[in-house]
């Protein structure tokens, strides 16, 4: 598939004063591209809030050379030894720095790959950058986060209101720019559910305007859906995408999640397993109320109705 059919691929902003962030990550990109001093960073936070759109966004300003690295499909060590050495050891076209952006980094191996890219960093500090992005800053090894400038995108709940704001309009100017159909305070209700992931918010409304209009009524069989998919996930057994679910979902309350499955899960499971099912329900909700690690609370709840229950 083209990337240009996607569109938050056809509308990421190329300069940082465009990007949805927080007006002090804001100030302190624009200096960093006013003054040409590239840092080696690392970017952390939730997915869909920018970490990507700003790392591209200060090389496109700056019209410096960089490549792209998936780091959680084409991350492992023979990556850095051809594709990011190649590149980082040769002179720019322009004849200034390049960057090496390394996207999810925290699937990099923390005992191969990320003390092998610690290395790199020092090797080609007169030549390159490196832009680090993860959801999750504790699966960075220490040694690079004391080589690289960090920056926490997380949203402050004084700056949703002003992001919410300059996202809604970005986002109606794409629908009208596509020509969707859509009904404002449907889009409205889209973002207030899933923001900060704006990336989330922007390919919903690709997806929905492709069967139709965006209104109340897809919204609630949008939702539908998706928990369909998690159980479908559930009674396969397929941990990768119950996982990817619980990322995905982020904004929705854990607890809700466990009622959704308490309501209807006589649909779902074998009579015989629904006490159990039961019982796993009520122990991590419990237990959600003191973990410091809900994400992990939700999976491991998951995990276990997948090994107990029998499916229908």
């Amino acid at each position: 598939m083209n990337k240009d059919f996607l569109w938050v691929e056809r509308y990421r902003p190329s300069k940082i004063e465009d990007c949805i962030i927080s007006p002090q990550m804001k100030r302190t990109f624009s200096e960093v591209v006013r003054s040409g001093n590239v840092p080696n960073m690392l970017f952390s936070g939730s997915p869909g809030t920018g970490k990507t759109t700003a790392a591209k966004a200060i090389c496109d300003e700056l019209n410096i050379d960089y490549i792209m690295i998936n780091a959680s499909k084409d991350g492992n060590i023979d990556t850095l030894r051809t594709k990011i050495q190649q590149f980082a050891s040769t002179v720019s076209f322009s004849g200034g720095i390049k960057v090496v952006i390394l996207d999810e980094a925290d699937y990099l191996n923390p005992q191969s790959t990320q003390p092998a890219l610690r290395g790199f960093i020092e090797e080609f500090s007169n030549n390159c950058r490196f832009i680090l992005t993860c959801n999750m800053k504790s699966r960075i090894i220490e040694p690079l986060h004391s080589r690289l400038a960090y920056y926490d995108f997380s949203v402050a709940k004084k700056d949703l209101p002003i992001m919410a704001g300059m996202f809604a309009k970005r986002l109606f100017y794409i629908l009208d720019t596509e020509k969707a159909a859509y009904d404002k305070k449907a889009v409205l209700t889209l973002i207030s559910t899933h923001m900060p992931d704006w990336r989330k918010v922007i390919t919903t409304c690709q997806n929905l305007s492709i069967g139709g209009a965006i209104d109340a009524g897809t919204l609630t069989s949008l939702g539908d859906e998706n928990f369909k998919g998690l159980m479908k996930s559930l009674k396969e057994r397929d941990f990768k995408r119950v996982r990817q679910w619980v990322a995905d979902n982020s904004d929705v309350d854990p607890i809700a999640s466990m009622r959704m499955i308490y309501d209807t899960i006589y649909t779902y499971v074998s009579p015989e397993s629904i006490p159990s099912v039961v019982l796993i329900l009520a122990d991590y909700q419990y237990k959600a109320a003191f973990v410091a690690d809900q994400e992990l609370n939700l999976v491991a709840c998951f995990v276990e109705i997948m090994g107990e229950a029998s499916w229908l």
